[in-house]
């Protein structure tokens, strides 16, 4: 395998904001506490020892949720490790997904177990540094969540219920794994795999514990710890803080006048709050908290609350309260003795709208690291691009670009007309000013016949790249093929395939050589190419 790296600046489908905190843009930096890089782990250490963490709860809670998956060691050590004030955390996170979503999914996790490893040896092993995926299991966003890519199909996941997704029954994964069991096919390799998957989902109760087993099954192996926080001892930690956003409603108006700093430097919103940040959890249901005129109402419900009533509720039952997207990263800080917070570029971007939330609380705010993205390139693939006479870099361009490109450098004559056209502009302009010397009222028709003539050369140009198009009619279509397969549905590789083709092709060799590429900081974005 060969590793390249493909700076950040030239990656067209990333986003305006994620290039800036990735390139160090001087205007964030307000928003955030550390410098991401590892350097920076001794100040984060220094700062977090001392603080208090219910970290008592936290280990009998992962017991609890570990009781039924097969024993991993190196999992039950790191588990065993969160108990004691010498352990911190890398976190990454993200909802319970089909068959573990798109391939980023997968990347998160390494990135967090290689940059745990890191900031451990960095550490002379004086601090166990714990890898974990926190899974945002209370969200209801079933689209989000219920899809999976292999093979140019799509799998679909219709569980027919509400609530929170985590919470869904797992016996309705039925249906998505008979169509994964006819994909993979009957091959040994596809067998395997099929089991793999089947035993984890098989033997789950709901979709969270499913893709706990999962995740545990590929990266236990690497010491991953998969924590589930919608858990009632664990929330009973968080019932300050509910309580301040019933009572006072910070999080309105901090993190607005946070993104109206943002707004004014060009970066736009990505999670505005709500005047109460909280939603009402029952059996299929998770519906949005409001005030109105002294009473708290549960859209959607019945249910109604006074002051007294809520704060009564929330003593006995902390775990129907749910934290929306904007504080759901204060209770995982709240919980998890936590250095760094691993996420992709929106992710970050909506986290750089909290750190004035974080101070009120007197909650440390992480190290924000972007989670590594990769284009794989496999040996057909490679082949196909270097004959197309493209870079891997040059093929992140659009399609219609890189088609442009290819009839330009192989036509059989000079397709490109810009150079007339620009001196047919030139003539038309000292037309112009003649004619505005004689004439003022001539300006207008002289500029029409050039609107007219240039438009005449442009469209004899469309005319030769038409014709070279269709010489190389085949060779064009090979093309747009390389591209769905590296861009597919025109976006990136990462957010859209799923990973179990790669494992099948590549077996457990798929994951190791992701984790052996995966350097923490990588300054860009990787391009791993399979040997010729």
């Amino acid at each position: 395998m060969r590793k390249s790296i493909l700076p950040f600046l030239q990656v067209p489908q990333l986003s305006k904001s994620d290039l800036a905190y990735t390139t160090g843009d001087e205007r964030l930096k307000p928003f955030y506490t550390y410098v991401p890089q590892l350097e920076s782990f001794e100040q984060i250490i220094k700062e977090k020892e001392g603080k208090v963490y219910p970290r008592i709860d936290l280990v009998d809670a992962l017991t609890r949720q570990y009781q039924n998956l097969p024993s991993q060691e190196i999992v039950n050590r790191n588990i065993e490790a969160l108990g004691h004030d010498n352990a911190f955390t890398i976190v990454t996170a993200h909802q319970p997904s089909l068959f573990l979503g798109p391939l980023y999914f997968l990347y998160k996790a390494l990135t967090a177990i290689n940059l745990a490893e890191a900031v451990e040896d960095r550490t002379g092993g004086k601090q166990r540094i714990v890898p974990v995926f926190v899974l945002g299991s209370e969200d209801h966003d079933l689209e989000e969540v219920n899809k999976a890519h292999l093979f140019g199909k799509q799998i679909v996941w219709q569980p027919n219920e509400s609530g929170p997704v985590g919470s869904m029954s797992a016996e309705s994964l039925v249906s998505p794994l008979e169509e994964l069991r006819a994909i993979l096919g009957e091959s040994d390799a596809g067998r395997a795999l099929f089991e793999r998957v089947e035993k984890c989902y098989h033997n789950a109760k709901t979709f969270a514990e499913a893709t706990q087993a999962l995740l545990h099954e590929f990266f236990g192996p690497y010491g991953l710890v998969v924590l589930n926080m919608n858990d009632a001892v664990l929330k009973r930690h968080f019932i300050p803080i509910i309580q301040a956003e019933l009572m006072e409603q910070p999080a309105f108006r901090l993190v607005n006048e946070t993104i109206g700093q943002l707004t004014e430097l060009g970066f736009k919103a990505q999670a505005a709050p709500r005047e109460i940040n909280l939603f009402y959890l029952m059996p299929e249901s998770r519906e949005r908290i409001i005030l109105e005129a002294g009473l708290y109402k549960v859209l959607n419900t019945n249910q109604v609350f006074s002051k007294e009533e809520i704060l009564a509720e929330l003593e006995s039952h902390p775990e129907r309260f749910s934290p929306n997207v904007v504080l759901r990263p204060l209770f995982q800080e709240t919980i998890l003795p936590n250095l760094a917070y691993v996420g992709g570029g929106g992710e970050l971007a909506y986290w750089l709208e909290r750190k004035s939330l974080f101070r009120h609380f007197e909650v440390q705010f992480p190290m924000l690291v972007r989670r590594h993205s990769m284009l794989w390139l496999d040996r057909d693939a490679g082949k196909k691009l270097s004959k197309l006479g493209f870079s891997p870099a040059q093929f992140f361009a659009d399609s219609d670009a890189l088609i442009r490109s290819f009839v330009e450098q192989n036509a059989s004559g000079e397709v490109s007309l810009e150079l007339e056209i620009n001196e047919l502009k030139k003539i038309f302009e000292q037309v112009a000013t003649k004619a505005m010397a004689i004439d003022p009222t001539l300006e207008k028709s002289v500029l029409a016949e050039s609107v007219k003539a240039v438009g005449g050369l442009e469209q004899w140009q469309g005319r030769l790249v038409r014709s070279e198009k269709q010489k190389h009619e085949t060779t064009l279509n090979q093309l747009r093929a390389l591209k769905e397969k590296l861009f597919p549905a025109g976006g990136l590789q990462e957010r859209y395939d799923n990973f179990l083709p790669y494992v099948l092709k590549y077996g457990e060799g798929f994951i190791h050589t992701l984790k052996e590429h995966f350097a923490p900081f990588d300054p860009g974005f990787l391009v791993i190419e399979e040997g010729q």
